[in-house]
């Protein structure tokens, strides 16, 4: 007999499917916006386009830790600290 309060294994496949997906478009998406806003200073702030993508890479790579973060403090489908995402 299973235990009712225990997940099936399509359910955590289909959770961690999801939660991955989450954190993947928000580090994405935050590379990307951290990425066209350095070029845009680029020319005034008299930056090189390499240091630009650099930028956009620590923005990322510190989306991607705040994203696991949230997952190690409150186990969601969701990589947001916002209570209720």
């Amino acid at each position: 007999m299973t235990d009712p309060l225990l997940p099936t294994a399509e359910t955590v496949i289909k959770t961690a499917k999801t939660y991955g997906r989450d954190l993947a478009e928000r580090v994405v998406s935050t590379g990307l916006q951290a990425f066209v806003g350095g070029i845009a200073l680029t020319t005034p702030f008299d930056i090189g386009m390499w240091q630009a993508a650099g930028i956009a890479g620590v923005a990322a790579a510190t989306s991607l830790v705040k994203g696991l973060l949230a997952r190690w403090r409150d186990v969601t489908n969701s990589a947001s600290l916002a209570k209720g995402v």
